[in-house]
This record gives C-alpha cells, sequence and structure tokens, in this order.
C-alpha cells in the first residue's frame, strides 16, 4: 500500500461520485473535499494489508474505489466476517472505542481508500460541525447494519444460548 496524491489516481473520486457511498451521502461537496484534502489516499493494490490484527486504531479507512476483505480474530481463531464496499468504511470502531484492531483488513482487489486520523475526525467536526453530524450518523448505520448482519449470522448458525 502507498500513500498517493488525489491528482495521482485514475479513478473518479470527485465529491460528486463519492456522495453515492453510504458514509459520503448528504454531506457537501466542499465537507467531502476538506476530507480528501486533509486525509491520507492510499493506492492498495489486490493482497496488500491494510491494518493487521491489535494495531492502534488511531484512524478508519473509507473505500473510495474497490473493496477489502476483513477478517476478526478471536481467542486465536480468524474468520472473514464482512467485505467492505465502496463508500464504507472499516476501522471506525477502534477508533472511537480507543482499542487495537480486533482483525486484519486486506485489499480484495486494487483499491484507493481514504485515512481519516483522529486528528482529522476531529478537526472535522470544528471546521463542519454539521456535515460531521451526518458523517457520524452515517458511520453509525453501517455499523449498525453490520451488527444486524452478523447477529442474523449467529442466528442462522445457530450459535449461542437457545431459549
Amino acid at each position: 500500500m502507498r500513500t498517493v496524491q488525489a491528482y495521482e489516481t485514475e479513478f473518479d473520486i470527485s465529491p460528486k461520485r463519492l456522495k453515492e457511498g453510504s458514509i459520503f451521502g448528504a454531506l457537501s461537496e466542499d465537507a467531502i473535499q476538506y476530507l480528501l484534502d486533509n486525509g491520507l489516499i492510499h493506492a492498495a493494490q489486490k493482497g496488500d494489508e491494510i491494518f493487521h490484527y491489535n494495531d492502534k486504531g488511531e484512524s478508519f479507512y473509507a473505500v473510495l474505489h474497490g473493496s477489502l476483505d476483513f477478517f476478526k480474530q478471536h481467542q486465536h481463531k480468524v474468520l472473514h466476517t464482512r467485505d467492505v464496499e465502496f463508500g464504507e468504511a472499516i476501522g471506525f470502531v477502534s477508533m472511537v472505542a480507543l482499542h487495537g484492531r480486533v482483525g486484519t483488513a486486506y485489499a480484495k482487489e486494487d483499491s484507493l481508500l481514504l485515512e481519516v486520523t483522529s486528528t482529522l475526525f476531529s478537526d472535522f467536526h470544528d471546521t463542519y460541525p454539521f456535515d460531521f453530524g451526518i458523517l457520524l450518523m452515517n458511520l453509525a448505520r453501517d455499523m449498525a447494519r453490520n451488527i444486524r448482519e452478523l447477529s442474523n449470522a449467529l442466528v442462522e448458525h445457530e450459535v449461542g444460548a437457545h431459549l
């Protein structure tokens, strides 16, 4: 994975295009441009590790193009639990919970990612408070969708206590 400048990429990462993604939806184009200008843009090739289990969770990643695989680790077991697609984020939970990464993320295909550090997240709050609220709601909505999918999988596989 390497850091690139926005103008170096062949992919359309204009605010207009990014608004089609779930975490950028309803954000102003100025706010999206602020994140692009102040965040780190990474180009990842298929198979590149984005972050590793137990790394510090000091940022989250938004998929600007491509997709990622996430492998959850717990008690020395590892399981693929989700795909992260265009406009979705990974790593937000670790950042806000102030704990290490709970798994490892890899590029599923050649991808472009926006890394939003905790400092940028805080600065975004100060600079674009209305858009920050929308971003937070979008991130929370994606978390809720992931919780629902994982809890449905638990029921489908009859994992846990039975009534």
